[in-house]
């Protein structure tokens, strides 16, 4: 399966790892900068594979090359312009988060991807975690009963130097802030867990300790969702002196799970009424992993690979990234307009936030 990757920063490596553990034909790498295609090849000892072409305009390279499937790991605000490219030359495309930065683009991602039998794929990697898989399982063999409530924290450390490292980041426009970037995995995460249908989101958040950002650095919201259950995020990168934790809770009638570790990749509480002797291996259990991004990437390729070949839809599709877009878009616009925000939204962007803590 031809592939190319758009989009060579700090992700694009798990990106790569990816396709090589899935054996995809590797055949384009595209930036804006063409040292990070550089950077990028040599970390995986490919910087000689000359079948590899590199571009700095993704237009040229899907003009000249017959693609299967691109995975676009660009800055965020231009994700949305190129899946649509994409989608329009029948290109199947992996979309880091957030797959666009207004409802209205992730939307047209998901009616135009449809219309055309595209398959699109939104980058939530952590739906493949091992600990999340048997939440999952739990969830889907009704062990927690009737759901009560459930939370997400996500409690990291970004520096001035992570920052630093890109101009587009932590800008309403091209990233947003702690929830749109750093949290969004969890919020997905939460939004699925509890039944995908909100009703009703009340936010607030604040930039405390970023203030050469735009966007903010914590954010609190309660969630309302429509099977009568609530739940709570907490998202920053305010935590001293490093990356804390990201915990994922559900309590149900019969069954209280708690998932831990730095990005929902341990199990730390499972507690069911119908126990069972399968249930001891979850206990503590813990997925190593080299960094925060988990081990989901080459999970997330498999099945989107699958899904190409099997004509049906990825097991986190483009309408799965839309939800989660939305329900941080939800927050946003609660703090802006200091009131509840109700779901569904039919339009509303990051930008919009533009100069809410100048």
């Amino acid at each position: 399966m031809k592939y190319a990757l758009i989009g060579c920063g700090r992700i694009a490596t798990n990106h790569v790892k990816a396709a090589l553990n899935n054996k995809l034909e590797f055949i384009a790498a595209c930036d804006v900068q063409e040292e990070q295609i550089e950077k990028l090849l040599a970390k995986h000892e490919l910087e000689e594979n000359l079948t590899i072409h590199r571009y700095t305009d993704y237009k040229k390279m899907i003009e000249e090359n017959e693609l299967e499937l691109a995975a676009i790991a660009t800055e965020s605000g231009v994700h949305a312009e190129i899946a649509l490219y994409c989608i329009d030359h029948g290109i199947n495309c992996i979309i880091e988060k957030p797959i666009a930065m207004s409802i209205q683009d992730a939307d047209e991602i998901v009616r135009r991807s449809e219309e055309k039998g595209i398959k699109v794929c939104a980058c939530h990697q952590n739906r493949f975690n091992v600990a999340v898989q048997e939440m999952r399982k739990a969830l889907e063999t009704g062990r927690f009963g009737k759901l009560s409530h459930g939370s997400v924290h996500v409690r990291w450390n970004r520096s001035e130097n992570y920052y630093a490292q890109a101009s587009w980041r932590g800008k309403w426009a091209s990233d947003g802030g702690a929830l749109m970037n750093q949290c969004i995995h969890g919020i997905d995460l939460l939004r699925w867990m509890m039944g995908d249908e909100v009703e009703e989101v009340y936010g607030q958040t604040r930039q405390q300790l970023h203030n050469y950002l735009e966007a903010e650095d914590i954010g609190m919201a309660v969630v309302k969702f429509k099977n009568g259950a609530i739940a709570t995020i907490e998202g920053t990168t305010n935590v001293y002196p490093c990356n804390l934790e990201e915990t994922l809770y559900l309590f149900g009638e019969n069954g209280t799970v708690k998932l831990g570790g730095t990005s929902t990749n341990n199990i730390d509480v499972w507690q069911f009424a119908d126990e069972t002797n399968a249930d001891l291996r979850n206990k503590g259990l813990e997925e190593a992993t080299s960094n925060v991004y988990g081990n989901g990437h080459s999970s997330l390729y498999a099945d989107m690979i699958k899904a190409i070949e099997q004509d049906r839809k990825p097991y986190v599709d483009a309408a799965a990234g839309r939800n989660a877009l939305e329900l941080v878009l939800a927050v946003y616009k609660s703090q802006k307009e200091g009131r509840p925000v109700l779901l569904p939204m039919e339009n509303f962007s990051s930008a919009e936030m533009a100069g809410e803590f100048s």
